[in-house]
């Protein structure tokens, strides 16, 4: 079975500007998603989707193909990834799984990858994500505000708890990987249009890069180890 991992990558985000080729432990951040990709050993091709030309420089340096450009309406602010993902698709030949390695989980392994496929190929779902063990829970210290600016449990329960470890176990989704087929992405509109299974990966290996301080939380949990 031939598995390409994508690896999408814009050039204009608004959070932490210039993020994907931000230089974290030494390399530019995508150069951590290659290569964890490339030390997952499964991957017959990387390929990397971006609008940007620095970034596509960047990506072919370490390792990765950028054998097209992704089109500057699927770069936006506003833009589905899962249309990006569609575009990725329809430009390379053809292939049995598609692995996302989002940019932005820098800490994750190619053993996390590993895991990710080798759940898919077990059968019995359309897709895998990945999760963390949530610090939060709707049904006992997560709450909304109602007009009034009034507070209440956010997902109240039938029977009320009283301890976080009673309510029912809840997780975070992460950024560490997606896998899934290439039929299942052109013949559906989201991740959970279909089954769905979910490894768990541990926190020190799940953070998700979005604003300043993730990326220096990164940066001192890479310095740690």
């Amino acid at each position: 079975m031939k598995i390409f991992g994508f690896i999408f990558a814009r050039g204009g985000s608004k959070g932490l500007p210039g993020k994907n080729i931000k230089k974290l432990g030494g390399i530019p951040l995508i150069s951590h998603a290659i290569n964890a990709g490339k030390a997952s050993g499964l991957l017959d091709r990387i390929i990397v989707s971006t609008d940007d030309p620095d970034i596509a420089e960047i990506a072919q340096s370490c390792g990765a193909e950028v054998p097209f450009m992704r089109p500057q309406e699927l770069g936006q602010d506003t833009s589905p990834e899962w249309l990006a993902w569609r575009h990725a698709i329809e430009q390379v030949d053809d292939f049995d799984i598609f692995v996302s390695i989002p940019a932005t989980s820098p800490l994750r392994s190619g053993e996390d990858i590993k895991s990710c496929v080798n759940l898919y190929l077990e059968g019995d779902c359309d897709m895998v994500v990945t999760t963390r063990a949530a610090e939060r829970h709707p049904s006992f210290n997560m709450v909304k505000l109602d007009s009034e600016g009034y507070a209440s449990v956010a997902m109240p329960l039938d029977s009320p708890v009283t301890r976080r470890q009673d309510a029912p176990v809840v997780y975070d989704m992460t950024t560490v990987a997606y896998v899934t087929s290439p039929e299942f992405i052109m013949n559906n509109d989201g991740v959970f249009s279909g089954r769905v299974k979910a490894v768990e990966i541990p926190p020190e290996r799940a953070v998700d890069i979005d604003t300043q301080f993730d990326f220096d939380f990164a940066q001192f949990i890479m310095e740690r180890q």
